[in-house]
């Protein structure tokens, strides 16, 4: 199975980078499933249901979210009808919507889970234990996706290797820089710290320079806004062996139209 994960989709830009590039994508590398991080698609802050539904049009098939899950509140009026869409498993419990999802595509059971970080993160429980407790429950997958959210590098690290062997892959997002460590952990779990950004290329994480800059000189709030022009999109491919679905390879992909 050939699986494409995209890194975090800012706002317009990003999901015009999709609108360009997926398609061949798609075509180049012969995909099975197409899985996107869009906490940030709508307007840099949150999604939203036309928001979602446009990005499938593009060809997305499944989303995860991160910290900025609940920052549109139009999230709150879809999220549990819609089965594509899960936010990070270690929200509390009393969150709406949910953390894993299992589909399954030519005959082959697939599971994808999100969690976020401890570091810096506020309100979260354990990662590591959230996963744990449900392992049981999806251990039977063919194939486990993780979308690891967080800051600290060496948080995804450590939790990648301590699950390495009973995922397929853990991904990590929010820091919106592609990391150049694609790679397959000795008990089979492939790995990457962070699958990068879809937005603008001319940008500081999505956003247009200016603000963050006249904050860093300020130290004033700014209103962020999403970054125009030149886009991109940064992902991670991730090839399975149809027989026993182990990792094949891991690799980075990103274009720009420069």
């Amino acid at each position: 199975m050939n699986i494409l994960f995209i890194g975090d989709i800012v706002g317009r830009a990003g999901r015009r980078a999709v609108r360009t590039f997926l398609k061949d994508l798609i075509k180049d590398y012969k995909l099975d499933f197409v899985i996107a991080n869009g906490e940030n698609s709508a307007g840099g802050f949150g999604i939203t249901k036309k928001v979602a539904e446009e990005l499938y049009g593009y060809g997305i098939d499944f989303f995860t979210m991160g910290n900025h899950t609940w920052d549109n509140k139009d999230i709150f009026k879809f999220i549990d009808e819609d089965p594509k869409l899960i936010r990070p498993l270690n929200f509390p419990d009393n969150n709406p919507g949910r953390g894993w999802q299992t589909i399954e595509i030519n005959s082959t059971k697939l599971t994808v889970v999100n969690l976020i970080g401890q570091v810096y993160m506020q309100g979260v429980d354990s990662p590591y234990h959230k996963f744990m407790k449900l392992y049981p429950e999806i251990e039977d997958s063919d194939i486990i996706l993780v979308d690891f959210h967080a800051e600290a590098t060496g948080e995804k690290m450590a939790f990648a290797r301590a699950v390495d062997g009973l995922v397929t892959a853990v991904i990590g997002t929010h820091t919106h820089v592609q990391t150049n460590d694609a790679q397959i952990f000795p008990e089979g779990t492939a790995y990457i710290t962070d699958v990068g950004l879809t937005g603008a290329v001319d940008s500081i994480l999505g956003m247009k320079p200016d603000k963050m800059i006249e904050k860093m000189k300020n130290s004033l709030p700014v209103r962020y806004e999403v970054g125009t022009g030149r886009v991109k999109i940064e992902a991670c491919l991730i090839k399975t062996d149809d027989q026993n679905n182990s990792v094949k390879q891991i690799m980075e992909i990103k274009k720009n139209n420069l």
